[in-house]
């Protein structure tokens, strides 16, 4: 029932309501009562930290915001995007300590009520699948083999795996961390409330959402909030809120984030930060020396984010460097450091794109703490080498064991590593040598129960004279994407000290040899769209100026890309058919340039939120259109 007078002033309300924007703001607490903004927010409830009703004393999340009482402009109307609810924003006060995220809903949730489409759900009753591959099917009794390879290969559980179309997913913390920073004004921040209004518009019920904007300084523009009707609604009064000013602050931003997953009471299963940015930081790092090569960038990360090696983390930083005059170097090293992915959108246009891929993985996610292990069998056989991209593998001093620390997978991700194994020759006697036996241990995140799955012996026959034999397609494609990754990381490193032309003559050594292999002669679709990133990196990295102004974040996309063995987005700018309202058609189905080899590492479920990101877009699209139409025919 609404008041008739202020509480605090005992001034009359009803005066405030019919009075249009001329009236005092009315703030309605969560308990009910109302009060006019202007008193509540000098109240000695809210201006000595005591953020509690003057009522009837219940704690309150929510602030209006100290901002003017004054009439000011009528703001434009919010894009349809968006589609923000009409009251608006009060911008809550920090609480000292982040602890008033909601309750987290512990009962488990259908596929259905959760989300539309087979893609967005991880498995409830799957295992990951274990297989291995030798090198050659056969090896001589007599001969022995010093680097003989092994391909270990992993597949997370498929979307329904054992549960069909009802299986649950574990829900999702998401804080996201977005760069509103002076570079940040006019279509670039317009493209990214888009975007976020899409990720709030696919966000389930008992998922949560924090967002958090920075540019000279860091604020948290709303608590860790579910996602229900209410907290969709909260979420889009506080992107519709956004506007650009400022520096480029993304220690300050990423400490704040820190802050909000650290201070929560409560925990979801699954927990990502997603930070876009367009500039540079130049308040935690300052640039020093020629292209700031000597920064030292690991002063971004927050100690809770960086990995140890215990096999846990806060969680991944998905970092996303936009446009042209972001640092490359510090977005890929947070994603590093934290396990996260970079991705560099060259094209703003594509922010939404690229928020879809990343949304969809992480709506997932159906494999936690995965740690595959790896134990030589016959006598004589050791591990001379593990090659594990980014992912932390360490081998017995004997050579007889091995693991590689995986982490998370999403539903229907592949992970595949390279062991070299000696192998010793066989008696007599034997007809075969058993190489080593896998196994793996994780949690099944939908379930939250702790699995384990062996894989049968990998083993090579013996025979007295061994056959002229093939080696196998899928360990020769893994190991020429291995060799393309190291090309990749040397190609960058001799850009970087400015050796371009090395740096050409690398990628195209590395280009040649994917297109001499086997498995491109097979027609591989790997090797091919490997053979395009990499002819695509060349021209990037041919001078400095290319280098400095795409080719750089290209390379480091690749890199984080491949060592992860995910997909991260590297959409480009082209140019688009123009319509009559100066907007691209092609911009606007925003064809995803993800180019090269990521597109390998592509998930059913990333797939389906990108072609939704797309299909919502073609939507706004027409709207925009039709609304064009009707002007010009006002006029």
């Amino acid at each position: 029932m609404e008041s008739s007078s202020c509480a605090v002033c005992h001034g009359d309300m009803r005066r405030s309501r019919s009075s249009g924007g001329g009236g005092q703001a009315i703030f309605t607490a969560e308990c009910s009562h109302q009060f006019h903004s202007r008193c509540v927010s000098g109240s000695g409830s809210v201006a000595h930290g005591r953020f509690v009703c003057p009522l009837c004393s219940a704690r309150w999340r929510e602030l209006p915001s100290f901002r003017s009482t004054n009439p000011s402009p009528r703001p434009p109307p919010p894009s349809p995007a968006l589609a923000v609810p009409s009251q608006p924003f009060f911008r809550p006060m920090e609480p000292r300590v982040f602890d008033d995220d909601d309750p987290v809903d512990r009962a488990p949730r259908l596929y259905g009520d959760q989300h539309r489409g087979a893609s967005a759900e991880a498995s409830n009753g799957g295992s990951v699948a274990l297989t291995t591959h030798c090198e050659y099917s056969d090896l001589a009794r007599d001969a022995s083999h010093d680097e003989f390879a092994v391909l270990v290969h992993a597949r997370a559980p498929g979307v329904g795996a054992g549960g069909g179309a009802t299986a649950p997913r574990a829900p999702l913390d998401l804080v996201t961390v977005l760069d509103v920073s002076a570079s940040m004004v006019g279509s670039k921040l317009a493209l990214l409330k888009q975007a976020m209004g899409f990720v709030i518009d696919n966000l389930g019920s008992r998922d949560r959402l924090c967002v958090v904007s920075f540019s000279s300084g860091a604020c948290r523009l709303m608590r860790l909030a579910r996602m229900s009707d209410a907290g969709k609604a909260l979420a889009r009064r506080a992107v519709e809120s956004l506007t650009a000013g400022g520096g480029t602050n993304i220690g300050e931003a990423l400490r704040k984030a820190a802050k909000v997953l650290d201070e929560r009471m409560c925990r979801n299963a699954v927990a990502s930060v997603v930070l876009l940015s367009d500039g540079q930081d130049t308040y935690t790092v300052p640039r020093r020396g020629a292209h700031g090569r000597d920064a030292n960038y690991d002063a971004l990360v927050p100690s809770s984010f960086a990995y140890t090696g215990s096999g846990s983390r806060s969680a991944p930083v998905h970092t996303f460097g936009c446009g042209t005059d972001h640092d490359a170097a510090a977005m890929h090293t947070i994603a590093e450091a934290t396990g996260g992915t970079f991705s560099f959108i060259e094209d703003e246009a594509a922010i939404q794109d690229a928020f879809a891929q990343c949304i969809g993985g992480l709506l997932s996610v159906a494999v936690q703490e995965l740690r595959v292990d790896v134990t030589c069998m016959d006598q004589g056989v050791r591990v001379r080498v593990v090659k594990s991209g980014s992912f932390e593998s360490h081998i017995d001093a004997d050579g007889r064991a091995a693991y590689v620390d995986v982490g998370e997978l999403y539903a229907d991700e592949e992970r595949r590593f390279l062991l070299f194994v000696h192998v010793p020759r066989a008696l007599a006697a034997d007809d075969a040598t058993h190489l080593v036996r896998v196994s793996c241990a994780y949690r099944d995140t939908a379930t939250g129960r702790a699995k384990n799955v062996c894989s049968e012996d990998t083993v090579v026959l013996r025979p007295a004279r061994a056959a002229t034999a093939e080696r196998s397609v899928e360990v020769e494609r893994e190991r020429v994407r291995v060799k393309a990754m190291d090309g990749i990381a040397a190609a960058r490193a001799a850009a970087e000290r400015g050796a371009h032309a090395e740096a050409v003559e690398i990628l195209r050594s590395r280009q040649r040899s994917v297109a001499r292999s086997s498995a491109a002669r097979a027609g591989d679709s790997m090797c091919t769209a490997l053979e395009r990133e990499l002819q695509e990196m060349r021209a990037r990295v041919a001078d400095r100026r290319r280098y400095e102004l795409s080719g750089r974040a290209y390379v480091l996309a690749g890199l984080s890309s491949h060592a992860q063995q995910r997909t991260t987005s590297r959409q480009m700018v082209f140019s688009g058919r123009t319509t009559r309202d100066g907007e691209s058609v092609e911009q606007h189905r925003v064809a995803l340039a993800t180019a090269g080899a990521t597109t390998s590492y592509m998930t059913p479920a990333m797939l389906d939120m990108l072609d939704r990101s797309r299909r919502s877009q073609e939507l706004l699209l027409q709207q925009r259109q039709q609304q064009s139409k009707e002007r010009r025919r006002t006029f």
